[in-house]
């Protein structure tokens, strides 16, 4: 049984079998048309009506599910009314125990009149952990304003497959960047006094084919090397409080019955103490859609003892239905018990078991989007913008003459929807309002722009609007006009991409998977119709996920003149993208998912072996666009005097140090990257792999020398035992502008290895040269026996970085460009 105080011990021995479940269960308040969860509709439909809550809550109820994020609600009258049900709850009910509050704050508190962050993915473009705890600090400083308790975030699934419609919720393809990023959140959220909820656990990114819930066939080093260790890293690290299970299966078993994954390997390898809640309604699945339960009640015995917790959104299961198989002794108490006991404990943890819990009086005024709300925003939004391609035509700013007319197209140039992710309040709940203000400023591109000029010290010129198609039907019929608005102009920026929702509402987001990653309806028609008057032409992609737009990087016929990538940039997200437009902001952020070149070429992942990359042996080719990392500035950077450690102990700790210079004309932040390549091991390993990186502004010709600590357990991987091990041998260690970035990799690195003539592919991968530059790549020595890593082995890399003074006059050389 877990270990609790003396006070929540006796309050656990007065409990009816009836009180028991009934802290193990949410309920879900206002519920109505609005669809929010899979299937929710058939499986809320016992649930009692809102009007009834005395009765529901006779016995006590664990969770109140989404009381601000269900529908629009003034904030202030609601958290009168959640106060005075609380005083409620510990007035009528026996024990007095108050409901914890959940609510989702992905993108920000889902909820109407709060602010609306950059989507996760915006956080993993950032390289920015630092930031991103700073926004989960203000999320977490409003919810416990609120009387919310916990937060149904971060996402920390490892991107597998960008044709899942929830990419967009993830932070990256590397588990390292999603690590360091997604504990920072936690760490934010849980300093303001929110319970962070880590999702989903485990293996839901890798679903085959990116179809949302369906099975995933990951085997045991997979799920040890790449889809866990975020999960380690916010538990160990960053001490988070809650997790959330995965609707999906691995090899049969499905999560919310698997106590592999939710007690032997969360709670006995990891340990965890901490509470486990189901996905909404991943109990009553395992019944009605996995078909390993006969019923509600066997359904809520296997969740049970697998290590769920709390049944959300509702008691679907471990109410009734459970209560019925206890009563007949065919299941044992004192599973029940033990998922009591964390609950109580949790409720201790956040003050809701004192005697002056809701004594005070509840906020007569909540600024859920303050000021320092929108300058975190802002920055994070800034910060996020990747610069794919660009032959000068950006910024505006830097024109000989400034621009006097400029054509504004596309379906995302004036929809304030697009900005935001698939769980934000207006795509998550406003869609079934569609009269409802929004309840927050969310300024177009369109108009962002309109005072972005004056901003950058530039007149300000005629912006002529035009539409041109909507995000995914097949009327061309607006062609005609933004063809003739970009004729009549010096520049046309053309913002195109995606609409964010839920189950077919939408082109990305939960239920949205798509068969294929060209941009949706006839965006991709709209562009070359632009790009066909000869005008300048500045393409800004709004979405969700990467697409395949080759034809605009590095087609043989016209092309836009710049490329830019913004994922669900939040509120601020037009003032950033403006911003990147007009050279106000120069670009800092990096992909933190592979530019796909073909849906054909999914699943990918950078982190592949040989054979994962194009060779003689196969005639298709998966390399990437752009790479993991990839991202261009309006300033250039230079890496040079790599000084890596000669040798280091299998589990100790190695310096790499490397001096960065801005070898531009402008202040601009680079995110530098240290990347790895174990020579040889006992089981396959990644062509490269993320070993730390770091975000380092410098001024033009400025120059900083930074400072990588890295544990050897950044060369950490399963065996052929299922044991994690340092393996001693050699490795390599260099800096890259990108994953892609190498000035002298290995030969068959890129191209699968040769096979000395004896196989020879008529359809040899093309050699595609991506900017970017590196260091030589330095050989460090792992010495001693292998070593067996444990949760006490430090995870994270350290970086210290000090300026290095340049002499009056001197420019620093650029970095060395990359082999191809």
């Amino acid at each position: 049984m877990p270990e609790v105080s003396e006070r929540v011990r006796a309050l656990h021995a007065l409990m009816t079998l009836e009180e028991k479940l009934a802290q193990l269960t949410g309920y879900w308040l206002d519920r109505g048309g609005e669809v929010v969860a899979p299937m929710q509709g058939e499986m809320t439909a016992g649930q009692r009506d809102g009007g009834a809550l005395a009765e529901t809550t006779r016995h006590g109820i664990g969770h109140y599910t989404r009381v601000y994020g269900t529908r629009p609600v003034e904030p202030a009258e609601r958290a009168a009314w959640l106060w005075a049900e609380q005083r409620r709850l510990q007035r009528e009910t026996r024990l007095g125990v108050p409901a914890l509050v959940h609510e989702e704050c992905l993108t920000g508190l889902a909820a109407w009149q709060a602010a609306v962050f950059p989507t996760p993915l915006a956080w993993g473009a950032s390289f920015d952990p630092d930031l991103v705890r700073e926004v989960g600090r203000v999320i977490g400083g409003s919810m416990r304003r609120l009387g919310v308790h916990q937060g149904l975030a971060p996402v920390l699934d490892v991107v597998r497959d960008p044709r899942w419609g929830r990419v967009d919720e993830c932070i990256g393809e590397d588990p390292y960047l999603v690590g360091t990023v997604g504990t920072a959140y936690v760490r934010g959220l849980q300093e303001a006094g929110v319970h962070a909820t880590l999702k989903h656990f485990l293996g839901y990114s890798a679903s085959r084919s990116g179809r949302n819930h369906a099975p995933v066939s990951a085997g045991p080093r997979e799920i040890a090397d790449v889809l866990l260790p975020p999960f380690e890293m916010a538990l160990l690290d960053g001490g988070a409080r809650s997790v959330m299970n995965a609707y999906t299966e691995i090899d049969g078993v499905p999560l919310a019955a698997s106590p592999e994954h939710l007690t032997a390997t969360l709670r006995e390898r990891l340990g965890f103490e901490g509470v486990v809640v189901a996905d909404y309604f991943a109990v009553a699945f395992l019944e009605v859609m996995h078909a390993v339960a006969r019923g509600r009640g066997e359904a809520a015995a296997l969740a049970l003892q697998a290590g769920i917790d709390v049944e959300l959104p509702t008691g679907d299961a471990y109410l009734e239905p459970l209560a019925e198989r206890i009563r007949a002794g065919a299941f044992d108490e004192r599973y029940v018990d033990r998922a009591v006991l964390r609950v109580l404990r949790q409720k201790e943890e956040l003050g809701l078991l004192e005697a002056g819990a809701f004594g005070d009086a509840p906020p007569a005024h909540v600024d859920l989007d303050s000021p320092r709300h929108r300058e975190l925003a802002r920055e994070l939004a800034e910060e996020s913008v990747v610069l794919l391609a660009n032959d000068g035509v950006l910024p505006l700013g830097g024109w000989a003459r400034a621009p006097r007319r400029v054509a504004v197209i596309g379906p995302n140039a004036h929809r304030a929807e697009a900005l935001q992710g698939c769980y934000s309040f207006a795509n998550h709940v406003l869609a079934h309002h569609p009269d409802h203000p929004m309840g927050v400023e969310v300024p177009t591109v369109l108009q962002a722009l309109g005072t972005a000029f004056a901003a950058a010290g530039m007149p300000r010129p005629d912006l002529v609007h035009v539409e041109g198609c909507a995000v995914e039907d097949e009327d061309t019929s607006g062609f005609a006009a933004a063809a003739d608005a970009a004729r009549g102009a010096d520049v046309a920026v053309v913002v195109v991409g995606d609409q964010a929702g839920l189950f077919g509402r939408g082109t990305v987001g939960e239920g949205n998977d798509c068969e294929s990653l060209d941009l949706p309806g006839v965006q991709r028609r709209l562009v070359e119709e632009v790009v066909a008057t000869g005008t300048p032409v500045v393409v800004v992609l709004l979405t969700g996920r990467p697409y395949a737009v080759g034809w605009a990087l590095e087609g043989d016929g016209p092309r836009p003149g710049a490329v830019l990538q913004a994922f669900f940039p939040g509120e601020e997200g037009g003032a950033a993208i403006a911003g990147v437009l007009t050279g106000a902001v120069t670009p800092s952020g990096r992909l933190p998912v592979s530019l796909p070149r073909s849906a054909g070429a999914q699943p990918f992942s950078y982190l592949h072996p040989v054979l994962g990359g194009p060779s003689d042996v196969t005639a298709t080719d998966p390399t990437p666009l752009r790479p993991f990392g990839f991202g261009l500035s309006y300033t250039t950077f230079g890496y040079c005097d790599l000084v890596v450690d000669e040798s280091v102990p299998a589990g100790g700790t190695f310096t790499a140090a490397v001096t960065v210079t801005n070898t531009g004309d402008v202040a601009g932040t680079d995110v530098v990257q240290l990347y790895g390549h174990d020579v040889h091991g006992t089981v396959t390993r990644p062509v490269v792999q993320l070993l730390g990186y770091t975000r380092l502004a410098l001024a033009p010709g400025g120059s900083a020398r930074v400072v990588f600590r890295v544990p050897t357990t950044r060369f950490a991987f399963t065996d052929r035992r299922l044991v994690k091990v340092v393996e001693p041998g050699d490795v390599q260690v260099w800096v890259g502008s990108h994953a892609a970035a190498s000035a002298d990799a290995p030969a068959g690195a890129a191209t699968g290895g040769s096979t000395d003539g004896a196989i020879v592919s008529e359809r040899r991968a093309e050699k595609r040269r991506v900017p970017g530059v590196a260091t030589p790549r330095a050989l460090l020595g792992i010495t001693g026996a292998v070593h067996e890593v444990t949760n006490a082995d430090p995870r994270l890399v350290g970086v210290e970085i000090s300026p290095v003074p340049v002499p009056p006059g001197v420019r620093a050389a650029p970095g060395r460009p990359d082999a191809g």
